[in-house]
């Protein structure tokens, strides 16, 4: 972590708790997060001008085992918190894992719930995602308009938005890849854009090695950065951990969110990830949420307290 001041170390400290439920908004370039079981008006959620989204993750559609033989009923409460209390976002950003086997079913069941949130939805893909006939049916539905590969750009209210695609041919227990032509492609769509524009990418596997034994992190992603470092403000989301983790290097701040599923554990507090079975009765929920994203000009660079679907 860099030598960011006292107040901002402390608050970035709060996203390793535990739990999520963040409106993430975007004013000026700044990052700035607010509880979203708080007033959204108390946290100055509505100001004019502000850009907010919100971030969900590895919602495994179709999973039917311990913790949680119903992945679409807690994707269902996410959803209701999002809908409940997300104050001015516009936009939801899905990091991947939709569904647990590809299936269309999964998928059909996934796209109803989320749509339920009444916000424009974003996607990029997970593993999970990509099993049948290389992604091509979550492509077709969830990334329409992009890059044969699955990524694309936007921009929304003065912030590029950047959806990666790192899943494709992973080995077991292998890195992330996203390769030479998407490497490509985003030199070229970040060329010639002004240092000041606030910069958001959202990809599945984390782009900085979490934990490289069990592949949780972009073999690649250290070129993503280098793209990215001129940049004033850059905000970079990932899931597939299903935990609240992040760090910060000069203007780059990392978050991986937590899944609406199911937890996996600490990097290496197990033999290996997955899904973590024993749960205490009455637990799940406290390790499921969702993140919301907000960015304020002239505030400090990113404040963040996580809050859980439920205790």
């Amino acid at each position: 972590m860099t030598n960011d001041a006292p107040d901002r170390r402390q608050a970035l400290t709060c996203m390793l708790w535990a739990g999520t439920g963040l409106l993430w908004t975007v004013r000026g370039g700044v990052p700035r997060a607010a509880l979203l079981a708080g007033s959204a008006q108390a946290a100055g959620m509505d100001a004019a001008g502000d850009l907010a989204f919100i971030q969900i993750s590895d919602s495994h559609i179709g999973f039917r085992n311990p913790p949680n033989p119903d992945p679409a009923g807690t994707l269902g409460e996410a959803i209701g918190l999002v809908r409940a209390q997300r104050g001015q976002a516009e936009l939801l950003i899905h990091t991947g894992d939709v569904s647990h086997l590809s299936r269309p079913a999964e998928f059909d069941n996934a796209e109803g719930l989320i749509r339920g949130a009444g916000l424009e939805a974003h996607y990029v893909p997970g593993e999970h995602d990509v099993l049948v006939d290389n992604g091509r049916p979550f492509f077709e539905r969830f990334t329409r308009g992009a890059q044969d590969g699955g990524w694309y750009s936007f921009d929304q209210r003065g912030v590029h938005f950047l959806g990666l695609n790192n899943v494709m041919d992973l080995r077991a227990g292998g890195l992330g890849h996203l390769g030479e032509a998407q490497l490509a492609w985003l030199e070229d769509d970040l060329r010639g854009r002004s240092a000041s524009q606030p910069v958001v990418v959202f990809a599945h596997i984390p782009l900085w090695t979490v934990y490289e034994p069990w592949g949780w992190g972009t073999e690649d992603g250290t070129r993503v950065l280098s793209y990215l470092r001129r940049f004033g403000s850059v905000t970079v989301l990932n899931g597939h951990i299903h935990q609240v983790m992040q760090k910060v290097e000069g203007t780059l701040a990392f978050h991986t969110a937590m899944s609406t599923a199911f937890p996996q554990p600490a990097p290496g507090a197990a033999p290996s990830p997955g899904p973590i079975r024993d749960l205490p009765p009455g637990r799940l929920r406290s390790l499921l949420g969702i993140t919301t994203i907000r960015e304020v000009r002239g505030r400090q660079p990113l404040a963040i307290i996580d809050t859980p679907l439920g205790a």
